[in-house]
């Protein structure tokens, strides 16, 4: 028997959930969850379209010498100019929790969508550009750091492609979380790849959370779980949602994962109070 689109994706995810963090695949991986989230959604098409986008990258950096050679600024102007400029992709500031914005094959038809689904197009340009760029995990609004010999360009992928300096994070943190917040060390960290499609996804989650889909929730969590099978917090997560769904058995199975692989501090010793109280419930 044929497999359904949901089964081939989430046989990739866990593929993919074996691999070292540096040969996953972003923009690969991010179709895969696309598809579990829309079965019917041309993922060929999506697949193909970000081939293009590729092909236009490494012409737009072999064009430009300066980029090319190595300046952090430069390198930003030029993949700002092919995705959002020739691709025409944006942010959608008119209907920012439409779940299809963190969709990333719904992304590419529709040309807009939020931070994280943005970046990972700007990450996939930038590595076939042989270009170094990282996911940064400023609060509440995903930005890109695009790396050159001489430096770092920070970039709102939301924005345009628009480069930051000091002042506009500044700006930014005070929108974010209000006018008495400010710079401060550690607000610009680096993301790796799991966790910038671990970033995407919880878009997805949280959508379903808000919409009282709890069970569509939990399928979220637990695809996840296939890319980022040592996630502690995500068993923990998942093994709640089936608390909360009653299903007592794999909620003890997912609590007791989270336990091994963090056992200890006090969310371990909080967890902990939840099992024995979920055991009780078994006798």
């Amino acid at each position: 028997m044929a497999s359904s689109p949901e089964e081939e994706a989430r046989a990739a995810l866990a593929a993919a959930g074996q691999l070292p963090d540096a040969e996953i695949e972003l923009a690969a991986v991010a179709v895969q969850f696309g598809r579990i989230d829309a079965p019917d959604a041309d993922w060929r098409g999506a697949s193909a379209l970000l081939s293009e986008l590729a092909q236009a990258a490494v012409a737009a950096a072999a064009a430009d010498e300066v980029a090319d050679a190595g300046d952090a600024e430069r390198r930003r102007a030029v993949l700002a100019e092919v995705i959002h400029g020739r691709f025409g992709f944006r942010g959608d500031t008119e209907d920012y929790e439409n779940a299809a914005n963190a969709n990333l094959i719904r992304v590419i038809e529709r040309r807009r969508g939020l931070p994280v689904a943005l970046g990972i197009l700007w990450l996939h340009a930038a590595e076939a550009a042989g270009w170094a760029a990282h996911g940064v995990d400023f609060p509440g609004h995903f930005l890109l750091a695009v790396e050159g010999g001489r430096g770092q360009a920070l970039v709102d992928v939301f924005a345009g492609g628009t480069g930051l300096q000091a002042p506009d994070l500044r700006a930014l943190i005070k929108r974010i979380e209000g006018d008495r917040a400010e710079l401060r060390p550690g607000l610009v960290r680096l993301m790796d790849r799991r966790a910038v499609l671990l970033r995407l996804q919880n878009n997805i989650k949280l959508r379903r959370l808000r919409a009282q889909d709890l069970g569509g929730a939990l399928a979220c969590a637990e695809d996840m779980l296939r890319l980022a099978p040592d996630q502690a917090l995500l068993w923990r997560e998942a093994g709640l949602f089936n608390q909360r769904l009653d299903r007592i058995g794999a909620a003890l199975a997912c609590l007791e994962r989270s336990l091994e692989l963090e056992p200890e501090g006090p969310v371990a010793s909080r967890t902990r109070l939840v099992v024995e109280e979920l055991r009780h419930r078994l006798n």
